[in-house]
């Protein structure tokens, strides 16, 4: 049986092997566990849904100063930006118990029974109820907030869904601690400890995937990678969804008249952003375009100058640095590419490094393997002679998370073609700042066309979230003793609902 090792990756050594790589045996069982959990945890109830989300983000801030060294040991990401990356995974747990409270995310809808124009109509009543366990995988770069504690597990436990999740092999043993915080709290509920599963191991993933008594699927990682369990979860006896994350470049426009106005401020703006993280992030922009012109090379320039000024930066793991120097070193050899600037090689010391690198190419020249995620600290400055060449680079680009336009305020016409042209491949459209920044809140959306995400329809991030984990069920004439509460005449929990096409916004009664 193999062993999960933990490694500190600033040093690139094995710290302590810390589980053994899940059976299929017991894949199967961890899977039926869930399934066994489902009822128990639907029947808690929003508000005692909203009670245990609370809850465990209580006893994981209590944990955070043995979960962030954990996390900091695996992932070299550091104390700071863990820190506030626990602060989001508890913020997002609050929140969908603010989500449960408020119950709107149930679509419930009442028609009664009546004449029509098409004849009577029956009493229809209409809500989203759980589908049942969740697998859930975590991603590499955010060993918390997108890990075993992270939005998708917050938002399939808000749902009434158990989660099984598969553990990242680059944090391990911070997949354990979160989960034996986590599991302690459930158990305190008189929940199943089915309620959160935990398995290790790649094999793992997979087996996890084709489990019959797993209903959907949250995955966040590579687009080789989420392939090839989506087409697991859709070639099942009983398909299911996939909702995953895959990869984006994220493109920056920069149009002239910003160029102009503010070249060295985009430049600074766009360097601190591609290099966050060592340029680990799933928002991270990877392309940027500037005009062709002497405002352009000025960016160009500034942009240069800053990368040159960086300091190598730690990778998640040697995978992941292999992957980046092999990609790199393609890119140098390519006739269409310059490179403009490098923060050293980034090939000595201990662990797993990397430097910053910028690269340039011209817009018409945009193709093939330069429209990939180049996962880590590179970013290529793409010039246009007219925005025509930019919006035919875009249509070569496929879905992205998000796309940015930087422009200046005469530029009205210039603005409203780009956000046109971007609402059809991005889900998060921005028009200052730059995308690496993502707000957990109501509006929030994180996904958008493939490869970005499967479907593109929904959020792995913020209140929406949660709608991935539910589905439609319909009562018709239904005695009121089999209807969910929310269903119930008078409104008995006070959530918003849709009775006979009205919106009745309801009142603060708890669930």
């Amino acid at each position: 049986m193999s062993m999960v090792p933990s490694i500190d990756v600033r040093t690139g050594e094995t710290v302590a092997e810390v589980a053994a790589e899940s059976t299929p045996e017991l894949v199967g069982r961890a899977a039926e566990a869930a399934g066994a959990a489902a009822g128990p945890l639907d029947e808690l109830g929003r508000s005692g849904r909203a009670g245990l989300l609370r809850a465990l983000a209580a006893a994981l801030a209590d944990d955070g100063d043995a979960v962030v060294a954990l996390a900091d040991r695996e992932t070299g990401l550091g104390d700071t930006r863990l820190t506030g990356e626990l602060t989001r995974t508890c913020h997002q747990l609050r929140l969908f118990a603010e989500v449960l409270d408020e119950g709107s995310y149930l679509e419930a809808t009442i028609d009664r029974a009546g004449q029509t124009p098409m004849g009577p109509r029956p009493d229809l009543r209409r809500m989203l109820v759980p589908v049942g366990p969740v697998a859930v995988f975590g991603a590499g770069n955010f060993p918390l907030a997108f890990g075993v504690p992270g939005g998708d597990t917050a938002s399939a436990l808000a749902a009434g869904c158990p989660v099984v999740a598969k553990a990242h092999p680059g944090h391990p043993a911070t997949a354990l601690r979160c989960h034996a915080t986590m599991a302690e709290v459930i158990a305190g509920y008189g929940l199943p400890a089915g309620t959160i599963g935990l398995v290790h191991g790649r094999a793992a993933g997979a087996d996890l995937v084709a489990q019959p008594a797993v209903a959907a699927v949250g995955f966040t990682g590579s687009l080789a990678g989420g392939r090839a369990l989506h087409d697991i979860a859709a070639s099942r006896p009983v398909p299911i969804p996939f909702h995953g994350e895959l990869g984006s470049v994220n493109p920056v426009i920069v149009t002239p008249g910003a160029a102009r106005s503010d070249a060295a401020g985009i430049a600074s703006g766009f360097v601190a952003s591609f290099t966050l993280g060592t340029g680990q992030f799933c928002t991270k922009p990877g392309i940027l375009f500037v005009p062709a012109s002497a405002d352009g090379d000025r960016l160009r320039d500034a942009a240069a100058a800053e990368v040159a000024a960086g300091t190598p930066g730690t990778l998640l793991g040697a995978a992941i640095r292999d992957g980046f120097r092999e990609r790199i070193d393609r890119w140098r050899t390519d006739p269409r590419v310059t490179v403009l600037a490098e923060a050293g090689s980034g090939r000595t010391g201990a662990g797993f490094s990397a430097a910053p690198v910028l690269l340039s190419v011209a817009a018409v020249d945009l193709a093939g393997d330069l429209l990939a995620e180049c996962f880590g600290p590179a970013a290529l400055v793409v010039g246009y002679q007219e925005l025509d060449e930019v919006s035919a680079a875009l249509r070569r680009l496929g879905g992205q998370l998000t796309a940015t336009v930087r422009a200046a305020g005469d530029e009205p016409e210039v603005t409203g073609r780009l956000a046109r042209e971007l609402r059809g491949l991005a889900g998060r459209l921005l028009f200052d700042g730059f995308p690496t920044g993502v707000a957990v809140s109501w509006a929030q959306q994180h996904g958008g066309p493939y490869p970005a995400t499967t479907g593109g329809l929904f959020t792995s991030v913020g209140a929406s979230a949660i709608r991935r984990w539910l589905r439609p069920v319909t009562y018709q004439q239904a005695p009121e003793v089999v209807l969910p509460v929310e269903l119930r005449d008078g409104n008995p929990t006070g959530i918003p609902r849709r009775v006979d096409g009205r919106l009745e916004l309801g009142g603060d009664r708890p669930a």
